[in-house]
């Protein structure tokens, strides 16, 4: 394998393994949409 082969597939990996570890660490927040639902009343008594 070539240098730049193995340089581009080291870099690959790197960003690949950089990416997995800031998915895995990410704090991600809630929705914070509120979401009212009507039920009718037949559905209810069922």
């Amino acid at each position: 394998m070539s240098t730049t082969a193995k340089v581009l597939t080291v870099a690959i990996f790197l960003i690949l393994g950089g990416v997995a570890i800031f998915l895995a660490t990410w704090d991600m927040p809630p929705p914070s949409q509120k979401v009212e639902k009507v039920i009718s009343n037949e559905k209810i008594l069922r």
